[in-house]
């Protein structure tokens, strides 16, 4: 079985105006404003992905970037899984295509940009913490949790601020691993500190300025998780 990690570079050119913003996973109800709000935006990035999409070999990347008012804490909640996962999902099932590398940056600014291109294998570098995991327990339980948390025992919170973080994946060939960053990034308290000590499955993640997320598929993994973690304290974005 082979176990190394992906991760793939950042996409950093071909970024495209969004006319809509981008917005936030939503539980509302069907026809919410907060609903309505993410479709618009779900569909403007269909016809503004979609071309390449049906073009680019894979492996596949998505980078978003959102932009936020400047009175908006940018530290606190946004957190860009939220804004990552309901994207990803619509652009996977719209195109049919997985996405192996997926990035999300927020930073105060008046617009967001979007751009998804072919993802380019690249070596970890300037990681402060880095640590390999593995999972056996069921994603949707408590105990994938309590398996991540117990395997970072040695792991010291990052300093207060901004932080960059990418979590690589090995899945099997079944996992809709999109289903995985919530849980898992729910689980990083030890990283990235805690809103409360007693509240074990609430990090500071709204710290998350960069997050970059990463799949390999191996059939012989099967139902397990192999992890590997990279944090570090993040440089304050500039605004845009």
């Amino acid at each position: 079985m082979d176990l190394s990690m992906p991760m793939y570079a950042m996409p950093d050119t071909g970024l495209q105006h969004i006319d809509v913003r981008a917005q936030l996973a939503s539980w509302d109800a069907a026809g919410h404003p907060s609903q309505v709000r993410l479709e618009q935006f779900l569909d403007e990035a269909v016809q503004k992905c979609g071309p390449q999409l049906d073009l680019l070999p894979d492996p596949i990347a998505l980078r978003l970037d959102v932009g936020l008012p400047k009175t908006t804490p940018l530290l606190d909640q946004h957190d860009l899984d939220n804004y990552l996962f309901p994207l990803v999902t619509r652009l996977a099932r719209t195109s049919g295509r997985k996405f192996a590398s997926v990035w999300g940056n927020k930073r105060h600014g008046t617009d967001d940009q979007l751009v998804v291109a072919e993802a380019i294998p690249m070596q970890p570098d300037g990681w402060a913490h880095a640590f390999d995991l593995r999972t056996t327990a069921s994603a949707t339980t408590t105990a994938f949790k309590e398996e991540i948390d117990q395997q970072l025992t040695e792991a010291l919170p990052l300093p207060e601020g901004p932080v960059r973080l990418h979590i690589g994946f090995v899945v099997g060939p079944r996992r809709q691993w999109p289903n995985l960053w919530k849980p898992t990034i729910d689980a990083l308290g030890r990283i990235l500190g805690r809103t409360s000590p007693d509240r074990l499955w609430h990090p500071l993640d709204g710290r998350i300025v960069q997050l970059g997320l990463s799949a390999r598929t191996d059939p012989e993994i099967g139902n397990d998780i192999a992890l590997r973690i990279h944090a570090a304290p993040a440089n304050p974005p500039t605004p845009h």
